[in-house]
């Protein structure tokens, strides 16, 4: 049995399909430090889940290490929409920096494209775009597909994680004049300095909470050796709180962060969310959650989580 035996439930509908699911979920845990969440996606490994529970431990327990600044630069999220939709999300962020989702299926470079243009529309010449796309390319379509939306964007600020591994993002990155910017493999790798020693990216994009909490992001930080941008792992702004603190204490912070995500969930599980202010978050923690507040109704939904933690704690344990 969990040492979290009153650990709640929750689950919020997706304002849109987002990474391929239209619901999230995950479980809220009271500690002596306050709340944390444990929220990875249904379709990872009890392993890989473990260092989520890592980073909801640390939250709840002892907290965070202290920061070095006061309001976090963030990005607006943009999904795989259609060119009018983007356009609005961009224009009502306000932020100056978008993050859109490319290569949601095989045919949808004309769709990406269209998409940025309307993104570049929004935001006007100054404002900076960056895509994600998730590790689906191969590196001849990564770059036939960068070079259009680079020419698309006006010029991109990065590309996240155009390919699946270490060597594909090096040749990409030799082959195409845009930053890359790494996330899973920065998670996955297993060795983060991999990614900076094989001249694979030029920018490392840190999650703390599949990382295992904010203290071991910051040494995955240093030990990558780049620039980090800072992204949500699709948490309420229980979770988010974590990452806000990561942004916060990392020494140096040069680009906006991907913080922006509550926008993509139909509600949140607190009253003061953490939401981007003339594209900026404030550091700070956000009250406990309200009690019934998305709380998830299927006995079912409820018992698979709970033996879920069951078993990710034993692993931590063991």
């Amino acid at each position: 049995m969990s040492r979290f035996g009153q650990a709640r439930v929750y689950s919020i509908p997706m304002r849109t399909r987002f990474r391929g699911i239209t619901v999230r979920e995950g479980m809220l845990l009271e500690g002596p430090a306050g709340w944390g969440e444990f929220c990875p996606f249904t379709e990872y490994s009890d392993a890989e889940a473990a260092w989520w529970l890592a980073t909801a431990v640390e939250q709840c327990t002892v907290g965070w290490p202290s920061p070095v600044r006061d309001r976090i630069p963030v990005n607006c999220t943009v999904p795989a929409v259609d060119p009018a939709r983007a356009f609005e999300i961009a224009a009502g962020s306000g932020c100056r920096t978008a993050k859109i989702k490319v290569a949601d299926h095989v045919e949808s470079l004309a769709e990406d494209v269209a998409r940025v243009e309307a993104v570049r529309d929004a935001l006007g010449p100054a404002g900076k775009i960056r895509v994600d796309a998730n590790a689906v390319w191969d590196v001849d379509t990564a770059v036939t597909h960068i070079r259009a939306l680079d020419k698309a964007a006006g010029g991109l600020e990065y590309v996240e994680q155009p390919c699946a591994t270490i060597d594909e993002l090096a040749l990409v990155r030799r082959r195409v004049d845009v930053r890359i910017a790494a996330d899973e493999s920065i998670r996955r790798a297993g060795d983060p300095l991999r990614v900076a020693v094989a001249g694979a990216a030029d920018i490392a994009v840190i999650k703390c909470t599949p990382l295992g909490g904010v203290r071991r992001s910051l040494e995955v930080a240093e030990a990558a050796g780049l620039p980090c941008v800072v992204s949500s792992a699709l948490e309420t702004s229980i979770g988010l709180a974590a990452q806000v603190a990561l942004a916060a204490a990392l020494p140096s912070l040069d680009f906006a962060c991907g913080l922006g995500t509550l926008s993509l969930l139909a509600g949140d599980v607190v009253d003061d969310s953490l939401v981007p202010v003339d594209g900026y978050i404030d550091v700070r923690t956000p009250g406990p959650p309200v009690p019934g507040r998305f709380e998830e109704s299927s006995p079912e939904r409820v018992a698979w989580w709970r033996a879920r933690l069951d078993r990710v704690e034993a692993i931590m344990i063991a």
